[in-house]
């Protein structure tokens, strides 16, 4: 407590704040088997967290979708408080910039998703980089693709 009476807050370098979440998403046909992924790193761009996930048979753009939400649901239950999203999908990323209108049912479904989840961060960018800068989420994405086409 300080001598006024008030009592401080602790330092916020002991709360998660800053994260940086590479996302990628890919189908082996359009549409096909799918999947998506994402790449968690911290202010010292440390990875903290990285994964993959099959999402079943679905679109290039539902992928990229899925690999945005996961990247957001992991920073709202892990009370990040900043997140910056960065992708290798021009479509997602001018979408979730207002750039683009979401015409197609199924992204607007996934768009308001979203939406409604970058509502609970603080912080919230997302930029496009090219595929050469989002290679370890590409390389989870077909990871996992390769091994669901393995076990079938």
């Amino acid at each position: 407590m300080k001598p006024n009476g008030r009592i401080e807050k602790p330092p916020q370098s002991r709360v998660p704040f800053a994260i940086r979440a590479n996302i990628d998403g890919g189908a082996r046909g359009n549409p096909g088997p799918a999947a998506c992924a994402v790449v968690v790193r911290n202010e010292k761009s440390e990875v903290i967290a990285e994964w993959g996930e099959y999402i079943g048979i679905q679109t290039n753009n539902v992928a990229e979708y899925s690999g945005l939400l996961a990247a957001l649901d992991y920073a709202v239950r892990e009370k990040y408080h900043s997140l910056k999203v960065l992708s290798d999908s021009e479509l997602l990323v001018q979408q979730m910039r207002g750039v683009y209108k979401v015409k197609n049912l199924q992204l607007k479904e996934l768009f308001d998703r979203a939406q409604a989840l970058v509502r609970k961060i603080e912080h919230f960018g997302i930029e496009y980089v090219p595929r050469e800068s989002n290679r370890e989420a590409d390389r989870l994405v077909n990871k996992v693709l390769d091994n669901h086409a393995r076990r079938r």
